[in-house]
């Protein structure tokens, strides 16, 4: 009976991507930047999985302050560059999960406009409110610039970001979470023909100048192209669980257990869970906190904490791990906290494959992030999946 644990430090990247002046993103590194802002990181379990060691490993690795190489790493190491087009969540998990984004979703102007007249006109008309904002804004920024007319008016308030992302933001007050929900279907449905790759319910609570966001936060991504190797998993009898908000983010299919969680310290608790009770199969996590708290706030201090109660959490794994368990701790983009804007950086990912009792080797740079799926294929025995570079012995 084998298991796998499979992590997502959502954001963590490390150092910018050969392609990373198509989107703006040369020069940022989320690790190392956050490390020198801080002064340093102290990450003593990821250390001794290598960490430190992939720099070397990459021609724009820099040097992790207070993470240094392990002379002898628990872990292999490596990087994974990204295939697909874009530098989202959705694109990154479904390229892990065996799929390639080319063309990658549609990306909207800071307008406003942002969308289409047709496109919002129709949502209004669908839901029966109109809409106010349909710009490119920060999240927390438009709901305090927006919030009191949204009140006022029933509205809602639509806005995008550098991310393809139709996003819906409404006070639970004003618009109870069961109509916000219903209107991110209705507008999921409007923006299919568009290639939008996420609508996100966005609701708030508070008073003009005190809102805040709430962890009722739901994403809708684009329907899947095909079928992933999470599918296949299933379909072979291997028991899949999800947890954080990864059931979202593959359209409710592709696993047999969701613990859905909205922040990393859930997410943790159910991973934990999960390796005292699951004995067979994948458990697979994203951990958020990193993106969604720190990253886009451009918050390299808040950033840093993430990433050592991280650490502590992956102390714990790695110890509740046996002979037949394997873990991969990767990202999906980086999201440099000391970066120019509040966006998403186009980066190589972090790669670290442990499994108990085996020696740590250099994997190098993994030409595409579904090396994942085709490495999980090779470790449950079935069968090789289509695209990809296995890091893993079946044996």
């Amino acid at each position: 009976m084998r298991r796998a644990f499979l992590i997502v430090l959502d954001s963590v990247g490390i150092g910018e991507a050969p392609d990373a002046d198509a989107y703006g993103d040369i020069g940022a590194n989320t690790l190392a930047h956050t490390a020198v802002s801080t002064g340093r990181l102290s990450l003593p379990c990821l250390q001794s999985l290598g960490l430190g060691n992939i720099p070397d490993t990459i021609p724009s690795g820099i040097p992790i302050a207070g993470v240094p190489p392990s002379p002898r790493p628990l872990a292999s190491f490596g990087a994974m560059r990204e295939r697909s087009q874009g530098k989202d969540t959705v694109t990154g998990h479904w390229e892990m999960a065996g799929l390639v984004l080319d063309p990658g979703f549609t990306r909207f102007p800071p307008g406003p406009p942002s969308f289409a007249h047709e496109l919002v006109a129709a949502f209004a008309s669908e839901t029966g409110r109109p809409v106010i904002g349909n710009c490119a804004a920060s999240g927390t920024a438009i709901i305090e610039s927006l919030g009191e007319r949204h009140i006022r008016e029933g509205s809602w308030i639509v806005y995008t970001s550098a991310d393809s992302v139709f996003q819906i933001a409404a006070h639970e007050d004003v618009i109870p979470l069961r109509k916000l929900y219903h209107a991110c279907e209705v507008a999921r449905r409007l923006c299919n023909p568009y290639r939008v790759g996420r609508v996100i319910a966005r609701p708030f609570v508070g008073t003009p100048g005190a809102f805040f966001r709430t962890d009722n936060r739901r994403d809708y991504p684009f329907p899947l192209p095909e079928p992933t190797v999470f599918d296949a998993l299933v379909a072979a009898g291997v028991p899949v669980t999800v947890v954080g908000k990864l059931d979202d983010v593959f359209n409710g299919r592709g696993f047999t257990l969701a613990r859905h969680a909205e922040n990393s310290p859930a997410a943790c608790d159910a991973t934990i869970e999960r390796l005292a009770n699951q004995r067979h199969g994948l458990v697979f996590t994203n951990l958020i906190d990193f993106d969604m708290r720190y990253g886009h706030r451009r918050d390299p201090a808040g950033y840093a904490r993430a990433l050592a109660e991280a650490d502590a959490f992956l102390t714990r794994i790695v110890a509740g791990l046996g002979p037949d368990d394997l873990l991969v701790v990767t990202a999906d983009h980086g999201n440099d906290p000391t970066f120019r804007g509040t966006d998403h950086t186009r980066e190589y990912v972090p790669l670290l494959v442990y499994r108990p009792g085996t020696t740590g080797r250099t994997l190098g740079i993994r030409d595409g992030f579904f090396d994942i799926a085709r490495s999980l294929t090779d470790w449950f025995q079935i069968g090789a999946w289509g695209r990809g570079a296995s890091f893993v012995s079946a044996d």
